[in-house]
């Protein structure tokens, strides 16, 4: 049956808007029971619903006004539908506390917006209330109320549902601070309280380091999260003018006993929750916890020898932290593992003469002898001047890669110079350019010519310095 029937059956005999709850009920009845035409006509059973008037001037239901007055308590926390009691409740410590009167003294509309988030989470604090504001009380659009082709029964009534809260606000907000616990029957497992910084303290960081800071050590500061004593109240875990009171059912013993049949247990006192005080004031800064999440400057001690993506423990206050580093790669020096790679270039002259070069280390700088005749790609290794090994005092070594430079252009004396040197060479595969000679060795009977071929060298390597 559709609401067009509906508004038929209802007579100007028997409509008022002041009868407006009691169509309801019969609207409701009707779509729930699945009445029958011929059985809704009956007049017992519908002048069980509304009564007799004399006036009659109404043909139609408007209930608009009545839903624009409608909340979302969903949306005065700030949660989501599928939200956790977990989640209702952490983002009502957050609204009660930055709403709370107190605070906000002088400002009326924090008490109205105190009242509001209180209310809020008395209906969704509430398993039972919540499923049947989420079932009647859920938004919707007002449009789709009444009228003929409003829908069905369901949908028109369950944009319906209203809560009168009837519980003082302030009450609501000391009841559920004092309820916060202080051991493990609490509703968090957390002694500490939120803050605007989160949730909790930091439980994983990652930490960049230069690749100098990785290999000798360094601390590092760092701002996060960490649960210390809350500044508000000390530690104290009341209100500033209050104390706790020693627990008058445990008597201060934060054990109970409880009797089972014929026997006596021992168990956690259920109204100090073992903690064998009772906070009466609870600090609206931690919720009577004594501690609080703040943001503050950590040292971290970087250990000498740390790896790219190593990860270590650290203890900060009361909490682990797991600090995970973040290594940047290094222009001049490689590693593996605890020990490390650099490349050294040395002159034509100091690979065929020899010398020696400076070359910087981890630690200091170092000097390098270069053998003669030392050829390109040739690997100095300097005894434990590498990587420390973390956790340990051994240490790595340093490979110094030697690259011979070979120099791009030449002057004409450096050019002269070696071509006289490649004219004594005997060892030399295939030709050098502008320069013919024979390989053949010097005979018996060759001596004067080779004496001559000396002589030309030296002539050309005196011109060639002398000009």
């Amino acid at each position: 049956m559709n609401s067009m029937k509906i508004k038929l059956l209802i007579s100007n005999k028997y409509y008022s808007p002041s009868l407006l709850c009691n169509f309801q009920k019969l609207n409701h009845h009707i779509f729930s029971s699945s009445l029958s035409y011929s059985t809704l006509c009956n007049k017992r059973l519908f002048q069980h619903f509304v009564k007799p008037l004399n006036s009659y001037s109404y043909k139609s239901i408007h209930t608009t006004s009545y839903l624009s007055n409608k909340k979302d308590f969903y949306n005065i926390l700030g949660v989501p539908k599928n939200a956790s009691q977990k989640e209702i409740k952490k983002a009502y410590y957050q609204l009660a506390k930055k709403f709370h009167p107190d605070t906000n003294k002088g400002d009326p509309s924090a008490s109205k917006k105190f009242q509001e988030v209180s209310e809020a989470y008395e209906v969704l604090g509430d398993e039972k209330k919540r499923s049947t504001y989420d079932t009647w009380g859920s938004t919707g659009n007002p449009n789709h109320m009444g009228g003929p082709g409003g829908g069905t029964g369901n949908d028109n009534f369950q944009n319906a549902w209203s809560y009168q809260s009837n519980v003082d606000a302030e009450e609501l907000f000391r009841k559920i601070f004092n309820q916060s616990g202080f051991g493990q029957n609490s509703s968090f497992e957390e002694d500490f309280a939120d803050s605007k910084f989160g949730f909790g303290a930091a439980e994983e960081i990652v930490v960049k380091i230069s690749f100098e800071q990785a290999a000798r050590g360094v601390n590092k500061d760092l701002n996060l999260n960490v649960v210390d004593i809350c500044p508000k109240c000390r530690g104290s875990r009341c209100e500033i003018g209050y104390k706790a009171t020693t627990c008058t059912h445990c008597n201060g013993t934060g054990m109970e006993t409880v009797s089972r049949g014929p026997f006596l247990m021992k168990s956690t006192c259920r109204q100090c929750q073992g903690s064998r005080v009772v906070i009466k004031n609870p600090c609206i800064e931690c919720h009577g916890k004594g501690s609080t999440v703040q943001h503050k400057k950590v040292t971290v001690p970087v250990p000498a020898g740390i790896e790219d993506g190593q990860t270590i423990r650290i203890l900060v206050n009361r909490n682990e932290v797991f600090v995970t580093f973040k290594v940047e790669k290094s222009d001049y020096f490689r590693r593996d593992g605890s020990d490390i790679h650099t490349d050294a270039k040395i002159s034509i002259s100091q690979a065929l003469l020899g010398g020696s070069i400076r070359v910087r280390g981890i630690y200091d700088d170092h000097t390098v002898q270069i053998s003669p005749g030392t050829s390109s790609h040739t690997k100095i290794r300097l005894i434990k001047q590498g990587m420390k090994r973390v956790n340990s005092n051994l240490l790595g070594d340093h490979y110094v890669n030697i690259k011979i430079e070979v120099p791009k252009h030449l002057t004409k004396k450096q050019e002269a110079l070696v071509k006289a040197y490649a004219e004594l060479e005997e060892s030399t595969p295939g030709t050098i350019k502008d320069l013919h000679y024979k390989k053949d060795g010097p005979s018996s009977d060759q001596t004067q010519s080779t004496q001559t071929a000396d002589d030309g060298i030296f002539t050309k390597i005196k011109k060639a310095l002398l000009g």
